[in-house]
Order: structure tokens, then sequence, then C-alpha cells
């Protein structure tokens, strides 16, 4: 249940009201649309107030005047934008401008040449240290090359001279005879067994 108390009594009827009531403050306002007419106002015809004729034919004359001064105005605002747009184009405006524009292009081809010379030079600079880098490379490769090559030719001699000395005890037909008969004199015997450190602990007796 709803009920509406003014602004006076709200305090007083909070304290007074059950726990269950909603109470709604009145506010003043606008009227909606389902609203009724106030009885105050019905019946009531609105007229619009009356109009003087005299008042009424100095306002047209004064508005028709205003708007001739405005239309004037304009007129003459615009006839000075074209004005000027056309000595933009085709006056002394323009020629200026262009020669501006000139100069601008003849300092801009200046600056892009000087850079131009600039990057060259950067480049040829650059162009000759990569290529000395390059020689320098070449001639380091060469020597390293030169240097495994040397070494090589110094291992394959360390392995003929080798091979030559390990040739002096190689068994032939010549010395076959004189080897059986050292086998023979000086037997050797590989069945033992060796400790971690590699020493013979256990051998067998040659039979």
């Amino acid at each position: 249940m709803l009920q509406v108390f003014g602004p006076r009594s709200v305090q007083v009827s909070r304290l007074l009201a059950g726990r269950r009531a909603v109470l709604v403050e009145a506010v003043r306002g606008r009227k909606s649309r389902t609203d009724t007419v106030a009885k105050s106002k019905q019946g009531r015809i609105k007229v619009p107030p009356p109009v003087d004729p005299t008042e009424m034919v100095v306002l047209k004359e004064r508005y028709a005047e205003y708007e001739l001064i405005t239309r004037a105005l304009r007129m003459e605002f615009k006839e000075e934008v074209l004005r000027k747009k056309y000595e933009e184009e085709t006056g002394s405006v323009a020629e200026e401008r262009i020669r501006q524009e000139a100069e601008e292009h003849r300092a801009l081809m200046a600056f892009n040449d000087q850079e131009n010379l600039r990057l060259l030079q950067q480049r040829v600079l650059r162009m000759q240290m990569e290529k000395e880098e390059a020689e320098s490379k070449q001639v380091e490769a060469a020597i390293e090359r030169e240097q495994q090559r040397e070494e090589y030719i110094k291992e394959k001699e360390r392995e003929i001279l080798k091979l030559q000395e390990d040739a002096k005890n190689f068994i032939t037909l010549e010395n076959l005879d004189q080897r059986i008969e050292e086998a023979l004199d000086s037997p050797k015997n590989y069945n033992f067994a060796i400790d971690k450190e590699g020493r013979v602990v256990k051998q067998t007796m040659l039979q």
C-alpha cells in the first residue's frame, strides 16, 4: 500500500508508519500527458495576444532592411574571397609564390647534391675498407694453408722415418730362421693376471 505525504510530515510519518508501509514523497513538476485539466482552467479559451498593425508594418520594414544589409555584406565578403583567390592564382601573389617555390626547389636540390656527395664518399671509404679487409683475410688464409701444408708434410715425413725404423725389425725371408730361433730361446708367457695398478699378480708356468 502506497501512502503520499508532504515534505513537512515525512519525518513524523516515518515514525508512525509500519515497517511494511511504503512512503512516497510528493514532488512538484511537470504534468504528464495523462493528467486531466485543472478545475481552475476548465473552459478557458487561449486567445493570442493582440497585434498592433502599425507596429507590424514597422517590424516588416526593419526585417526587410536587415535582410538586405546582411545579403550585401555576404556578397561583399564572397567577392573579396574570390578576388584574393584569383590574385593568388594569376596575379603578383602567384608570381611571388612561384619564385619562392623555385628558390626552395634550388635549395633542396643543392642539399640533395651535398647529401649524395657525402654518402658517395662514405660508400667509397667503406668499400675500400672492405676490400682491404678481404685482402688481409685472403693473405691470412693463404698463410694458414701454407702452414697446414708444411705441418702435413712434416707429419708424413715423421711417419715415413718411423716406418723405416720399424722396417728394420720386420720378419723377412732372410731373417726368418733367426727370428724363429730367437723366439724359441726366449719364450714369452701372456697368461697372467694384473691388478688395478697394472701389476702382474698371478702368472701360469709355461709347459
